[in-house]
């Protein structure tokens, strides 16, 4: 559709405009804002093997490599401590957090020793899903989002994960057993792979259900520009123009109709009724997202749907994020720290954080990035907008609101809220997958300095 097109265009502009990695001297981060809430971020940039999709900051696993990382990634937690940060909630995304199953709880334990962590959200692969883990991860994480990304056969073997994490049979049996061991168990799927049919999605939309999780979220594909070549060799180029006609499948069998089978929540991600529900987040799948708990709904007393957000940040706008590979969000400015686990082990060890560049958002850049965020989990505060930027929505962001309420975007339009229509969470599946993208051409930038071996168990 044209609307469709033309945010595509101006949120591709806009990314590539601000979303440019320039030097920085600085060896910390910014000290916190007297009595604001953080969420804390750790990175654990090492796999079993590399998806063609995944444009995170990811190595090859070696135990050599990943057992002083952990250690350094502790030690910069404790200089967040010395800047008087505290946090309420912690996500460990990857990569794969669960890759050294030990290290990674000796890490969590001292998170949860050192600040006023309510919450631990982690991520981690089908194969992890087994006793001798979910016992060490019980009751040290509430939230665990598990990356299966379809139940077909045939596309797991496109996207080398059969022989890495079983059949789609042995990945639904895991995630069911899994289950009883968290506050909430998230499914990772993707949509609009070149080979998925209708009838491949619809199954795979049946399979979650059948799998008994609380929570289950979708992402569209995106051929960002530093895994397009290497999606075209695996899995096939990626058609953009079925991207709508699969969404609204997702939608209509999730959340659509008199008795959804999943509650809707942002623009991708489903909560199961009569579960849990608080905002659920995951951060770094291209910056960070906020985790705020409230306690499971009853059986008998099932929970009102409320916007949930799977990517990005809403609870938490501003977070620290440590580990290499991580981006930190405060104030104005946006701080990537080193692709080069070597660099980042190095700058630890000398007592300085490893930010090697940092981009400077507008006010006006800062106004956009409020407006999907937060319309992302359904609802735009408006006087919340204002108070923070001394100025009305409609005044700040002139063009952004003409465009939106033109395309039939908005439900509700008071001087209180924005929330959005059926066709305006599409548009935002839309704004949120350019943005991705452009912070995945972020990455690119510091992925291209790294050198040597490192550079070559990335590029070959």
């Amino acid at each position: 559709m044209l609307s469709e097109r033309m945010l595509t265009a101006v949120v591709r502009q806009c990314t590539k405009n601000y979303l440019k990695l320039q030097p920085t001297d600085d060896v910390r981060v910014p000290a916190p804002k007297p009595g604001q809430k953080y969420m804390l971020y750790m990175h654990v940039p090492f796999c079993e093997r590399l998806c063609p999709y995944c444009s995170f900051n990811r190595f090859p696993f070696a135990e050599e490599r990943a057992v002083p990382y952990f250690a350094s990634m502790r030690k910069e937690m404790m200089m967040l401590k010395d800047l008087g940060y505290d946090f309420e909630s912690l996500y460990v995304g990857g990569g794969t957090p669960t890759i050294m199953i030990d290290e990674l709880c000796d890490t969590i334990d001292l998170a949860k020793e050192t600040f006023s962590i309510k919450e631990v959200s982690s991520e981690t692969n089908p194969n992890h899903l087994i006793p001798s883990y979910l016992d060490k991860l019980q009751g040290r994480v509430q939230r665990l989002s598990v990356g299966v990304q379809s139940f077909d056969d045939g596309l797991l073997k496109q996207m080398d994960r059969y022989d890495k994490y079983g059949s789609g049979a042995e990945i639904l049996e895991r995630i069911g057993e899994a289950s009883p061991y968290f506050t909430s168990l998230n499914v990772d799927m993707i949509f609009n792979f070149p080979a998925q049919t209708e009838d491949i999605l619809i199954n795979d939309i049946e399979r979650v259900v059948e799998s008994g999780t609380s929570q289950t979220t979708f992402y569209p594909l995106m051929a960002s520009p530093s895994v397009a070549r290497q999606l075209a060799r695996t899995v096939g180029r990626v058609d953009y123009t079925r991207e709508r006609t699969y969404y609204r499948i997702i939608d209509e069998l999730l959340a659509g109709g008199a008795d959804p089978l999943f509650d809707h929540g942002s623009a991708w991600t489903f909560n199961k009724r009569g579960t849990d529900a608080s905002p659920t987040c995951h951060p770094e799948r291209s910056a960070q997202r906020g985790v705020e708990g409230s306690p499971a709904a009853s059986a008998d007393e099932p929970a009102a749907p409320r916007a949930m957000i799977d990517e990005y940040v809403v609870d938490y706008e501003e977070y620290p994020a440590i580990g290499s590979g991580g981006i930190t969000y405060l104030g104005e400015n946006l701080y990537v720290n080193t692709f080069s686990v070597n660099d980042y082990n190095a700058a630890i060890a000398q007592g300085r954080m490893s930010l090697m560049g940092k981009t400077t958002f507008s006010k006006h850049d800062r106004m956009r990035y409020r407006f999907m965020m937060q319309l992302f989990g359904l609802r735009l505060d408006k006087r919340q907008f204002e108070q923070d930027f001394g100025c009305t929505v409609e005044a700040g962001l002139p063009v952004e609101m003409a465009f939106m309420k033109a395309s039939g975007a908005f439900e509700r339009d008071t001087r209180d809220e924005l929330t959005l229509t059926p066709k305006g969470r599409y548009l935002m599946v839309v704004m949120m997958r350019q943005f991705f993208i452009g912070v995945n051409n972020l990455r690119d930038q510091a992925r291209a300095a790294l050198v040597g071996e490192e550079r070559e168990l990335i590029f070959g």
